[in-house]
């Protein structure tokens, strides 16, 4: 399978689990047991994040022809982008695990690689697309 295929497929793929992440969060906001403002702000913001770069990870493999890529290459960047994604988001639900969601935690950590990773993609793209 070409890299932009695949790499579409895993990114769709993803998108059914940020739909269910909305479904949840309607259900712990307006259930009997809810979660705490600091929780719900993290669901709530890992939840975004995840929705927003899929899309925004769909728009980077459409770009990724462009550039003068091997197909070794444009599979390294687009999977750096996604593992960034899924850092990203990720690190806003396991903070909202952590005991003290006011203090660093490992998914403070976790969000924080994952914007390393997301930055390095796009630089990737950007400099790939100068390049062709």
């Amino acid at each position: 399978m070409e890299p932009t295929r695949g790499l579409a497929v895993v990114a769709l793929l993803g998108l059914p689990s940020v739909a269910y992440g909305g479904w949840a969060l309607l259900t712990y906001v307006t259930g009997k047991e809810g979660l705490s403002p600091a929780r719900q702000r993290f669901f709530r913001d890992g939840h975004a994040h995840a929705g927003v770069l899929l899309v925004l990870s769909l728009t980077y493999v459409g770009y990724l022809d462009d550039t003068g890529f091997s197909a070794g290459l444009q599979w390294a960047a687009g999977l750096t982008l996604l593992v960034g994604v899924m850092f990203q988001s990720g690190g806003f639900f396991l903070h909202m695990a952590a005991a003290d969601t006011h203090a660093p935690s490992a998914g403070t950590k976790l969000t924080r690689a994952g914007a390393l990773l997301i930055g390095a993609a796009l630089v990737a793209l950007a400099i790939g697309l100068i390049v062709a």
